[in-house]
């Protein structure tokens, strides 16, 4: 069963295969939400800085029952800060939030701010800080691992060139139609596994007409494929819902897409437009 299976990352550190994304599921909604999904099985949640709902993943983790080293919580640095002083204060403000002694992962949810997401400036200097941050809590326990999001090849590339400690994730967009492999090839030749946020490409695989054939071919829904995608590719699927019935849905992917499918699911033509969430930077690219 998937919810039970982990990969392990460059540490030594296991990291369930299937986690529960959180965005824009608020700081009241989330308590439910994080509760119904460890009821079900799920061990992985991921929250971050910019969603402002970690006090209520904290709060749903202390009252799941479940034993603390039994749960892996993932947050994340928020993309704006991009100096050391600054980014030592907001892990302690996260540990804080949480109401936990170490978080499990933590990562730099962009290489830009938001607001320059699609600027020039790299930040390079910024994410060196920011990365040094995160090394030295990490090295003082409270981390357990620390990694990236959205961070392209030359942003790996600067960390990589300076690091004490190699990331051990990067977080990033990677769903059927939208998959960035030499950016995926890139860090898993550098030890990171990849994590994909949006598996189901914001609800909007669920329009494709190709996708929705294959999914029927194996009796599953566009959701389960997506995931299901997503894991054949050695990544890590985070899909976000509040809803425990594709919770347990999501959880259900215990089928082997053939290579003729993953050949087909690959190479179909990308999402250009995601619709509402085109607002949100990452799907502007």
């Amino acid at each position: 069963m998937t919810l039970q299976e982990n990969y392990t990352l460059s540490n030594g550190v296991e990291i369930p295969k299937l986690g529960l994304g959180t965005w824009l599921i608020d700081n009241e909604a989330v308590v439910e939400a994080v509760k119904g999904a460890i009821a079900l099985g799920y061990r992985h949640i991921d929250t971050a800085q910019a969603y402002q709902n970690e006090s209520g993943v904290g709060k749903a983790l202390r009252a799941s029952g479940v034993k603390r080293d039994a749960l892996f919580v993932t947050t994340k640095l928020a993309a704006e800060i991009k100096s050391y002083k600054e980014a030592v204060a907001a892990i302690d403000e996260s540990l804080q939030k949480l109401g936990l002694d170490y978080i499990d992962l933590m990562i730099i949810h962009s290489p830009k701010p938001w607001k320059e997401f699609q600027g020039s400036d790299p930040y390079f200097e910024g994410n060196r800080e920011a990365w040094r941050a995160l090394e030295e809590a990490y090295q003082a326990g409270k981390l357990r691992a620390i990694g990236l999001s959205n961070f392209e090849i030359a942003d790996v590339d600067n960390i990589l060139s300076s690091c004490t400690i190699q990331p051990m994730v990067n977080q990033v967009l990677a769903h059927i139609s939208n998959t960035p492999h030499e950016l995926i090839q890139h860090c898993q030749d550098n030890g990171m596994l990849v994590e994909a946020y949006s598996p189901i490409g914001h609800g909007e695989l669920l329009k494709n007409e190709a996708v929705k054939e294959i999914a029927k071919k194996y009796g599953v829904s566009v959701p389960q494929l997506g995931i299901r995608y997503d894991l054949q590719l050695g990544l890590l699927p985070l899909p976000k819902t509040a809803n425990p019935d594709h919770m347990r849905s999501n959880a259900e992917v215990d089928f082997v897409i053939s290579e003729e499918d993953m050949h087909t699911l690959i190479n179909l033509e990308p999402i250009k437009d995601y619709g509402e969430a085109s607002k949100f930077p990452v799907y502007a690219k």
